[in-house]
């Protein structure tokens, strides 16, 4: 398959904030070519980072991050492929919940907030909460209600839980009571040996839990090499976690002790995981070379794996970070490109 290039530099795991020395991704080789459809990929134009990406209830809208240039959260409609700055915008509002985010000092800085993970918890009414990775001004989980009523879904934002020094988040799983399920990807302020030695398989980090009652808690059993990627059964009895630095994928069972822990190895830096509509889970991230793009699905039961798309550098992707299911489509994402790739589901 030929495939026009993204334009990215490396995965989202090495990410680049000022208040952590962790790798600086290579130059652009030069500007982007032309943001134009092919006969076998089209694209979502004009994006900053789009690092991962959540589908909306309905399908009709796709909620992404911006990890570069403004930052905040856009909106994608899926009909037309066009972009809507969904936060900060005139339509958004900010209306916190001090019961649930008692701690919480209020919202974002708009001029700093870059976005990372995401997750969407389905609501009643078409009203669903947004949790989203935000850097920038600081590290935090913020939420937000998606009020996906109107033509154009609108976000308010209601609370936030500070992350404690070194926590370095990367991505998030909300949780009925407005809680969350995190993974710390990176420590912030490590000197970048401790990026190499992640890199290595050394575990460095680890996934937290949060609720309002009882704060930050770490997840017995979590700890990884580079935790990224995270979604979790329907149940709540499971945990499913990228593992990036290590290039492995493992299922953890959430509140038993002692907790039960199965790992297998993916031979890739693998990034976001996202539910497909078979019951498998879709993996996404880079493959052997300076940013080849992998994205496989693995059975939840048997941690069988089943290759989607391989694709080297310089031959359409680089740096995949997320794929996500939408109509017969994948929509894939990436850490630096100005684009979404969508290509044909199979």
């Amino acid at each position: 398959m030929k495939l026009i290039p993204l334009v990215v530099m490396v995965s989202a795991a090495v990410w680049v904030s000022t208040s952590a020395a962790i790798a600086q991704p290579p130059p652009q080789p030069g500007p982007p070519p032309p943001c134009v459809d092919a006969a076998d990929v089209k694209f979502v134009c004009g994006q900053q980072g789009p690092e991962d990406l959540v589908i909306v209830p309905g399908g009709a809208w796709v909620v992404t991050g911006v990890f570069g240039g403004a930052g905040g959260i856009n909106l994608l409609r899926v009909s037309d492929r066009t972009t809507t700055k969904a936060y900060p915008s005139a339509s958004a509002k900010d209306r916190l919940d001090a019961k649930t985010y008692d701690k919480c000092p209020g919202p974002p800085d708009a001029s700093k907030f870059t976005t990372h993970g995401l997750s969407i918890l389905p609501g009643r009414r078409n009203v669903h909460r947004l949790f989203v990775v935000g850097h920038g001004g600081r590290e935090a989980i913020e939420v937000f209600e998606l009020d996906a009523r109107p033509q154009t879904p609108v976000l308010t934002w209601i609370g936030c839980a500070v992350a404690a020094d070194p926590i370095g988040l990367n991505s998030v799983r909300g949780l009925p009571d407005g809680g969350f399920i995190a993974s710390n990807f990176l420590p912030r302020g490590g000197a970048p040996a401790a990026t190499q030695r992640m890199m290595t398989g050394e575990k460095n980090g680890e996934l937290w839990e949060w609720h309002t009652a009882s704060g930050w808690q770490k997840v017995p059993g979590s700890e990884a090499a580079g935790a990224n990627g995270l979604e979790m059964s329907n149940d709540g009895k499971t945990l499913y976690v990228a593992a990036w630095g290590s290039q492995s994928f493992f299922r953890l069972s959430r509140g038993k002790t002692p907790p039960t822990r199965d790992e297998i190895p993916l031979g890739f830096r693998v990034d976001n995981i996202r539910w497909a509509r078979d019951g498998s889970i879709l993996a996404a991230g880079q493959g052997t070379g300076q940013a080849a793009s992998t994205v496989v699905k693995v059975d939840p039961k048997t941690l069988t794996v089943k290759e989607v798309l391989k694709r080297p550098a310089g031959n359409g992707f680089g740096a995949a970070t997320v794929a996500v299911e939408v109509g017969s489509s994948y929509w894939i994402g990436s850490f630096a490109g100005d684009r979404i790739a969508i290509l044909p589901a199979r």
